[in-house]
């Protein structure tokens, strides 16, 4: 369940029809996040239009990424259920009990010294339940997702604010709390209000000492920490084809920061480059 490449087909073979039949019923062109959410619709193929920040939505996310000290408890819960297996592929990264003191070694024995019962039940919890378990050392939750999981059109959820990052790739993935996490595991839908949209058009391209960093920090000195809830921020234009993949993940991470409820770049010659 940790990778599963049947589900990405199955995405891929349902995404035409639906984006079609939402765009009969919205009456107009969407955009990219809007295509990724009209076709991951619980009730599969789009009956009706929806309100931006109005409606509540029943969702089919396609993946599930929880940490380890968020995934004590959605674990606990979802053993709960009377389920023998998660509905969904489902991972748990062992990355925010390590605290960054002395170096990588040092710090990595210290977490393991101090969280072992912790680590050992997520593991344990993790084999029973068919769940991808990345151990302490393993990776940091957003890198490894953007690495090994993320895909372009694809709807995540996880229990991590920084779960964004995945929109580097362009995916609609969204930082979620435990109990959200728990219902889609369980087989149940996700629920969600309607995103409001804001358009970034980027033109040019970096330059000089400049970096992916510098464009996000500049959308949220107009945005404020605020100015992106409720929203999905999707940047667009030319110079978004200039910036590399990982530079757009690095944008779509700290889009959390101004309270988006994701970011996501459209697919092109550096998300297939990075992903060759």
């Amino acid at each position: 369940m940790a990778f599963d490449i049947d589900m990405i087909k199955k995405v891929y073979s349902e995404l035409p029809s639906r984006v079609d039949k939402a765009r009969e019923m919205v009456g107009k062109p969407l955009t990219l996040s809007e295509k990724i959410l009209y076709a991951h619709l619980w009730d599969g193929s789009p009956s009706k239009a929806f309100t931006r920040g109005k409606d509540y939505v029943d969702f089919a996310p396609d993946r599930i990424a929880c940490q380890d000290a968020t995934a004590q408890m959605a674990l606990l819960q979802f053993m709960q259920a009377g389920k023998t297996k998660v509905a969904v592929p489902t991972t748990v990264h062992c990355d925010h009990l390590i605290q960054a003191k002395e170096g990588a070694v040092a710090d990595l024995k210290r977490a393991n010294d101090t969280s072992n019962e912790v680590f050992d039940f997520l593991e344990s919890v993790s084999n029973k339940y068919g769940i991808g378990f990345w151990k302490p050392g393993a990776g940091i939750i957003h890198q490894v997702v953007l690495e090994n999981y993320a895909f372009p059109g694809g709807m995540m959820i996880g229990t991590d604010s920084h779960t964004v990052n995945a929109g580097g790739l362009g995916m609609v993935a969204v930082g979620v709390g435990g109990a959200d996490a728990v219902d889609v595991m369980a087989g149940m839908p996700w629920e969600l209000k309607f995103p409001k949209l804001i358009g970034v058009k980027l033109t040019g391209e970096l330059n000089g000492w400049t970096a992916s960093k510098d464009v996000i920090l500049k959308v949220a000195g107009i945005l404020t920490v605020k100015g992106g809830t409720g929203a999905i921020v999707e940047y667009f234009g030319p110079g978004a084809k200039n910036l590399s993949c990982t530079g757009k993940g690095t944008i779509c991470h700290m889009g959390a920061e101004i309270g988006a409820t994701t970011s996501t770049f459209g697919y092109d010659d550096a998300m297939e480059r990075f992903l060759r």
